[in-house]
């Protein structure tokens, strides 16, 4: 689980006022990936999760018209990347926990990049030094969010 007592939870909080402003923190995060990463893509369903892990995905492999879906019946889909990684896009919702992580493949995908929704899910194997991306709808406001960024120390910074 996310442990609030931690340093990585305390994190820093901007507005995104369009998806296109999803689409571009996406591209900035994927800039900043590298193997052995997890970014917890938290927040109440509709927050955006999908919206800003389809946005990391085609930044990422260079393909600004890859099809990203909703892993929410697949729990997981993988991506190939440059340089012969491999990104994870979990939709954790309706696992059972930890329990369901060996067949989805959670020991391989810690050696590329993985993207968890509902990261909730992943209980005691939540990775220590994992990046939360905790995304609140503002109401009134269907494009706009608030999102907070928890870790990756030093890697975060330029993001504006």
């Amino acid at each position: 689980m996310i442990d609030t007592d931690t340093p990585m939870a305390a994190g820093r909080t901007q507005r995104l006022v369009s998806e296109a402003a999803t689409a571009a923190l996406g591209a900035a995060l994927a800039a900043r990936a590298k193997a052995g990463d997890v970014i917890l893509l938290g927040g109440p369903y509709g927050a955006g999760k999908t919206a800003l892990a389809r946005a990391f995905l085609r930044a990422a492999t260079g393909d600004p018209m890859l099809v990203v879906p909703s892993p929410s019946f697949t729990l997981v889909q993988t991506y190939a990347l440059p340089g012969g990684l491999t990104a994870w896009h979990y939709d954790l919702w309706r696992a059972a926990g930890e329990a369901d992580l060996a067949e989805l493949g959670w020991d391989e995908a810690r050696a590329g990049i993985a993207l968890v929704e509902w990261p909730e899910r992943l209980g005691d194997a939540t990775p220590p030094d994992a990046l939360a991306v905790t995304l609140s709808p503002i109401a009134g406001e269907p494009e706009s969010r608030n999102v907070t960024l928890s870790g990756w120390p030093g890697r975060l910074e330029e993001i504006a």
